[in-house]
């Protein structure tokens, strides 16, 4: 039998098959796939073979193989800073939930995200929540940022998941599609896909006063069947998003605007520090490329693998 993994629990998989059952399933054995080391070897998204088994009155199934990926988002493991976790598999784009405060979410956050689509050839769309919570000034600085980002050719739109604005255009653009949600916890994603979907009830939290970040409230990555023909998956808040995969000669190809100059570069392979007549520079100079882009590009450069990665969640760097 063939079916998609709908959700997964780490050791348990929920898989519904091509005649729109559902059932539980385990693994055979252990998976290694094209040597990635992985702390979850099958992620939600993924198309899997399984059989099903009978023992006594329980009937499970038995996963056995994977069919390749068209795609997949990955970022390096909490705890293990030499594994990595694949949030889920085969989308066709992921919407990423930033907050301006209630959490606040980083532009460095926001950019590692986006390099990480660009890297898997993902199309990202940011979207700008809690738009009806925000003072004069800090509406200022919202636009500020959609403006930095749809320059750049990324689509951006400011919403309301509590109140329900623009959240029409949200399931315009989810129509056909597989999307993922993603985000710090807290943003409003779970309140988002209420909004969207009223039946699904998925549980939400308040912020916690203490800290200003949001509670866990999805513990697992999960896929949903929406009623207006579209499919989400749901994951559980990221605190903090580490490249994993990528050379260092090519994270300036994943930032759209520097890949657009980098033919302009005195060296084809300028890593845009220090090398003389390099054309990313010049941009910086003439304010014709982002500095909170320029800086995340150069943390992603010379960071420490091993470094803590997570720490931009507390300060801007």
């Amino acid at each position: 039998m063939i079916g998609t993994v709908y959700k997964s629990t780490g050791s348990w998989y929920t898989v519904k098959a091509r005649d729109g059952k559902f059932y539980e399933c385990r693994i055979k054995g252990k998976f290694r796939i094209k040597g990635i080391k992985s702390t979850n070897p099958i992620a939600v998204g993924d198309k899997v073979h399984f059989k099903l088994e009978t023992k006594g009155d329980e009937t499970v199934g038995v996963i056995h193989k994977i069919e390749e990926r068209q795609n997949y988002i990955i970022r390096k493991s909490v705890n293990l800073s030499k594994q990595v976790h694949i949030i889920a598999a085969n989308l066709d784009q992921v919407f990423l939930m930033v907050t301006l405060n209630n959490p606040t979410t980083f532009t460095s956050f926001i950019d590692r995200f986006l390099v990480t689509a660009e890297a898997y050839d993902i199309p990202a769309i940011l979207l700008f929540n809690k738009i009806d919570a925000y003072a004069i000034e800090e509406r200022a600085e919202v636009a500020y940022l959609m403006d930095l980002y749809k320059n750049i050719g990324y689509t951006v739109l400011e919403i309301s998941a509590k109140e329900g604005k623009n959240t029409h255009l949200v399931k315009e653009l989810m129509l056909n599609k597989v999307s993922m949600f993603s985000g710090h916890s807290g943003v409003g994603k779970s309140t988002l896909v209420n909004a969207l979907e009223p039946g699904l009830k998925l549980k939400t939290a308040e912020i916690s006063e203490q800290h200003a970040q949001g509670q866990h409230t999805t513990t697992f990555a999960e896929m949903y069947d929406l009623s207006f023909n579209a499919q989400i998956i749901d994951t559980p808040g990221i605190r903090g998003f580490g490249i994993v995969e990528m050379e260092k000669d090519e994270i300036g190809d994943y930032f759209p605007e520097f890949f657009e100059l980098k033919s302009e570069c005195k060296f084809n392979n300028c890593l845009h520090l220090d090398e003389p007549k390099c054309a990313v520079k010049e941009a910086l100079d003439n304010d014709e490329v982002s500095w909170s882009r320029y800086r995340s590009y150069v943390q992603m450069l010379t960071e420490d693998v091993d470094a803590n990665y997570r720490q931009d969640i507390y300060k801007e760097k």
